[in-house]
C-alpha cells in the first residue's frame, strides 16, 4: 500500500517512514510525521498548541477535527479592563487542543495508536536535534523574547545567545512528557501532565483551572464543502478560515471558470473583510459562512486590523492507495507562541487567544469556553482528474495562498513542485509589518495581479524570492485513472515529499 507523504522537515517525513514501514497507512504516518514537528519545529507548532484537519476516508467521506482551544471559564474575571487581548503571555492561551486533535484523527482509521509516534518524538527530544535553517531565522527574529523566556532560553539560548544553524539542541524534560503521553494521551487533559501545565499557566498569572483543561474536546463535523469552477472544495468550518478559501476562487475567476489574477487579488482584499466581520466560533453566536463562501459581491475593505503573527504553522498531509487522505495544519500562532516554556514539562504554549476581540458585537469576541477565530485552514480539492490533499503554513495569508495555487484548472495536473515554485503574493496589514492592507509581491509575480492591487487602491512591497511569509504548502496528489500518488513540500521550507513503497 503506497502513502504519499509532505511535511516541513525531513525528520518528521522519517516519522511519517517508520510509521509506514511498521503497517500504517496514510493516518499513521502524517501522525507520526505532526508528532516529530513539534520536537523539531517548536517555533511554528508544539504540543502545546493547536490544530485543525481533514480526514478523508475511503468512502470519500470528509471529516473536519478541529482541536481549537477555548478560553478558561474564568477568563471574564480579569479581562473586564482589557482594551485589547494580551498578545504574549497567560492570558493569551487557550487549553491546547493538539493532543486530543491527533487522539482524534488516529480514532478515525488509523492502524495503530500514538504511543509509537510519541515515543519516538520523545527520542529526538532526549537525543537531541539540529536547529533548521527555518528554526535559526525564528530564533533570530525573536532573540530578545527567547532571553526573557527561562524555558526558552534553556533550551535554545543556553550560553546566553540563540543557537545558530546546524547546533544541536536537546529537551529533556519534553521528552519526558511525550513518553508520559505515549502511555496515556490523555494525561495532558486530567493527569499529571494536566496539573503540571496549570500550575504553570497560573505561575504566569494565568487563570486557567483543571476543570478547563478536563472539559476539552475536539469538535468533529462533516467538511465545508463548496463546487467552484469545477471543482468540489473541501474545508473546515468556522472557527477555521476554511471557507475562505473557495471563496477567493469564486471570486478570482472569469467568466468562463478561468482565473483572473487581477480579480484573485481583488477578491482576497475583500476576503479581509469578510474575515474581520464574519469570522468566529458558532457555538458563540450565529457565523454568516455565506459572506466567507461569496467573495464576488462588493465588501467594506476597512476590516478589523488583527494582531500581527509569522511562523505560526506547520502542516502534514498524506494519501495512500486504499482511500485515506489527511491534512494536518497545527500551530503555536506567533513564533514560539505565547513566548512561554514550561520548564518541568518542556511544553510551550501556543497564543491563539491573542486572536479574539473584546468587542462584544463581534463574532469572535473573548468569552468564556469561546475558540477564537483560526487562521488554520487545511484543503482537499477534486475533480474529474485528481484530487488533491493540501496543507499550508502562512499565517492569515493561508487562503490567498491557496486560492493562487488551485484557481486554476490546470493546477490539478500541473507537476507539484512546478506549482510550489511559482512566485506568490499575499495581502496582509499588522501580520506583515504594514500600517495599512498592502499586497506583498514576490519577484516575478503576474503583472495583472500587480495591477488589481493598484485598482483596488492597494499598496504593493516587494518580498525576496521564497520568502517565509508566502507560505510553505506541503501537497499530496492521487491522479485518478491511473492509480499514481506524488507528493511535494515548499522550496520555502525545509522538508521533503516523498512516496513510500512496500
Amino acid at each position: 500500500m503506497p502513502v504519499a507523504l509532505a511535511a516541513p522537515h525531513l525528520a518528521a517525513v522519517a516519522a511519517g517512514e517508520r510509521a509506514f514501514a511498521a503497517g500504517g497507512n496514510a493516518l499513521d504516518a502524517a501522525l507520526a510525521a505532526a508528532v516529530m514537528l513539534t520536537v523539531v519545529y517548536p517555533h511554528q507548532c508544539a504540543i502545546g498548541g493547536d490544530l485543525i484537519a481533514l480526514v478523508r476516508d475511503p468512502d470519500g467521506e470528509t471529516t473536519a477535527v478541529i482541536a481549537a482551544g477555548t478560553a478558561p471559564a474564568a477568563i471574564g474575571d480579569v479581562s473586564g479592563g482589557w482594551e485589547s487581548v494580551p498578545r504574549q503571555g497567560a492570558h493569551a492561551v487557550t487549553v491546547p487542543g493538539m493532543v486530543a486533535g491527533w487522539q482524534a484523527i488516529a480514532a478515525r482509521g488509523a492502524v495503530h495508536d500514538l504511543s509509537s509516534a510519541l515515543h519516538g518524538a520523545a527520542a529526538t527530544a532526549r537525543e537531541g536535534a539540529r536547529v533548521s535553517a527555518g528554526l535559526a531565522r525564528a530564533l533570530e527574529s525573536r532573540t530578545d523574547g527567547i532571553l526573557a523566556d527561562p524555558g526558552l532560553s534553556r533550551v535554545f539560548a543556553a550560553e546566553g545567545m540563540p543557537l545558530a544553524e546546524g547546533e544541536l539542541f536537546v529537551q529533556p524534560a519534553l521528552a519526558d512528557t511525550l513518553d508520559r503521553l505515549a502511555a496515556d494521551p490523555g494525561d495532558f487533559y486530567t493527569g499529571v501532565t494536566a496539573a503540571r501545565l496549570v500550575a504553570a499557566l497560573q505561575r504566569a498569572g494565568g487563570v486557567h483551572t483543571l476543570a478547563d483543561f478536563a472539559g476539552y474536546a475536539p469538535e468533529e463535523l462533516p467538511a465545508l464543502t463548496a463546487e467552484v469552477g469545477g471543482r468540489t472544495w473541501s474545508v473546515a468550518p468556522p472557527p477555521s478560515a476554511g471557507a475562505l478559501v473557495p471563496g477567493t476562487v469564486s471570486g478570482g475567476l472569469d467568466r468562463d471558470g478561468n482565473a483572473d489574477a487581477a480579480a484573485l487579488v481583488s477578491a482576497a482584499v475583500r476576503g479581509v473583510a469578510a474575515r474581520g466581520a464574519h469570522l468566529g466560533d458558532p457555538r458563540v453566536g450565529p457565523i454568516d459562512v455565506a459572506a466567507l463562501l461569496n467573495l464576488a459581491a462588493t465588501a467594506d475593505t476597512a476590516g478589523r486590523l488583527e494582531a500581527r503573527a509569522s511562523g505560526d504553522t506547520a502542516s502534514v498531509v498524506a494519501i495512500d492507495d486504499e482511500g485515506w487522505a489527511v491534512t494536518i495544519v497545527q500551530s503555536v500562532y506567533f513564533t514560539f507562541g505565547a513566548g512561554l516554556l514550561d520548564p518541568e514539562t518542556g511544553v510551550l504554549f501556543h497564543n491563539r487567544g491573542s486572536a479574539f476581540t473584546i468587542d462584544a458585537r463581534s463574532p469572535s469576541r473573548l468569552s468564556a469556553g469561546a475558540r477564537p477565530p483560526h487562521t488554520l485552514c487545511p484543503l482537499i480539492v477534486e475533480d474529474a482528474s485528481a484530487l488533491i490533499v493540501a496543507g499550508c503554513q502562512g499565517g492569515r495569508a493561508q487562503p490567498w495562498i491557496l486560492a493562487q495555487l488551485f484557481a486554476d484548472r490546470c493546477s490539478m495536473t500541473e507537476p507539484l513542485d512546478r506549482l510550489l515554485a511559482r512566485p506568490r503574493w499575499i495581502v496582509g496589514d499588522v501580520d506583515l509589518g504594514f500600517s495599512r492592507l498592502t499586497l506583498a509581491a514576490e519577484h516575478g509575480v503576474e503583472a495583472a495581479a500587480l495591477e488589481g492591487a493598484r485598482a483596488a487602491g492597494v499598496p504593493i512591497a516587494e518580498l525576496p524570492p521564497l520568502a517565509d511569509v508566502a507560505g510553505h504548502v506541503q501537497l499530496v496528489r492521487r491522479t485518478t485513472g491511473v492509480d499514481s500518488l506524488d507528493a511535494a513540500s515548499d522550496p520555502r521550507a525545509d522538508g521533503a515529499g516523498v512516496v513510500f513503497t512496500p
